[in-house]
């Protein structure tokens, strides 16, 4: 049995929290470690940081985690600690992420890695030249319902892929009745809030690892909602944007629309649906599940609004059983870093790749304010 110790920065935040400590480390430490090649055993030895001791300690507790500071510096010049994770607000991830490539940790991080594209790059350029491992949460694929849509593709079941169709969201309540379930920064765009910043780094890697790389992007966006409750009670003003409607056109010719709102109300069977038409079948992928309906059982539509729809559409549909066991899609990400870490095991979702988010995050900002297409060039590293 051999540890590993990692600086968890920020998990006393809904993501760290759960996602990250609940569901990645305490389930790895649970199973008894992460077993390498060489059949070495490595258990996970997390320090828990933050600025709220009491939460911390409570965490720990909870976890059964023997570490806690709020003392990031001591935990960085701590030599039994390997890894550095950064599951901090966005605006406040830039420093520490640079502090703990001075400190020579391995590091990995929530996205978006920084709150520019120039930042976001700064740290890959860093971490490059100091030769240090590096990685951003890439979770969505690693859902099960993405998995089996790239099965499905990689089968050339579809044929050429024409379009491609986003649906995500939800109605996030505006509080105190019900209390709102996303943390009010994430409605300030002074502290890095907003739902083009937190989606379309997501849609970036989404799209470009499934479908082709984004060429340029359209888009419009809204603050729907002017004022909400934080979780004091307080009323604010909101200055970030909760709805987001763009149109990306892709390597290959193929075009995706992702609308992205915390103000609509769930009518489809998963918070985030996504449709693919391709000349021979189409598929539907959500969080966990994934229909097809291949070209030789396409029903032939006739609009006729006079009469009663004749044609069950939904019944013919076919799942995609389970290709591989279904877990966590952070932990299966979080195992496959630690791999990459202390095995050497490829793991492509880089700094690099974080900041090409960033960047279409940027461009899909800058589509709304100046009302036309964007385009989106190759980000190369060794650029200035």
């Amino acid at each position: 049995m051999q540890k590993i110790g990692i600086i968890m920065n920020g998990v006393t935040g809904r993501m760290g929290t759960n996602q990250h400590l609940g569901r990645s480390i305490a389930a790895i430490r649970k199973q008894g470690g992460l077993r390498l090649q060489n059949q070495t055993v490595v258990m996970p030895d997390p320090v828990l940081v933050g600025r709220n001791e009491e939460k911390l300690r409570a965490l720990a507790d909870h976890w059964g985690v023997d570490r806690f500071s709020t003392d990031l510096d001591a935990c960085l010049s701590d030599k039994q600690n390997t890894i550095y994770f950064d599951a901090q607000l966005t605006r406040l991830r830039f420093n520490s992420v640079q502090a703990a490539l001075k400190a020579g940790k391995h590091i990995y991080c929530e996205k978006p890695l920084a709150s520019t594209v120039e930042e976001s790059l700064q740290l890959a350029r860093e971490a490059q030249s100091v030769g240090i491992k590096n990685g951003v949460v890439q979770d969505k694929l690693f859902l099960p319902g993405i998995i089996k849509l790239r099965h499905v593709l990689q089968t050339g079941l579809l044929g050429k892929v024409l379009s491609v169709r986003g649906e995500f969201g939800y109605w996030v309540f505006e509080g105190p009745n019900p209390p709102a379930q996303r943390p009010s920064w994430n409605y300030r765009r002074e502290e890095g809030g907003g739902i083009i910043l937190d989606m379309f780094p997501h849609w970036q890697y989404v799209l470009s690892n499934l479908f082709g790389e984004v060429k340029t992007v359209s888009c419009t966006a809204r603050t729907t909602i002017p004022r909400r409750v934080d979780e004091t009670g307080s009323e604010y003003a909101c200055t970030a944007d909760d709805a987001a409607y763009a149109t990306f056109e892709l390597e290959g010719g193929a075009v995706a629309h992702i609308n992205s709102s915390w103000v609509t109300r769930v009518n489809r069977e998963e918070l985030l649906e996504i449709h693919v038409d391709g000349t021979e079948g189409s598929a539907v992928a959500g969080l966990r599940e994934c229909k097809v309906q291949p070209r030789a059982v396409t029903p032939k539509a006739i609009w006729n609004p006079d009469i009663p729809n004749p044609i069950p559409f939904l019944d013919g549909w076919q799942s995609v059983p389970a290709i591989v066991p279904e877990e966590n899609a952070f932990k299966v990400q979080w195992e496959m870093f630690l791999r990459h870490v202390l095995e050497d095991a490829p793991f492509p979702h880089t700094f690099l790749e974080a900041a090409k988010g960033v960047q279409l995050a940027e461009a899909g900002m800058r589509s709304w304010s100046e009302r036309r297409w964007v385009d989106v060039p190759e980000l190369i590293l060794n650029e200035g």
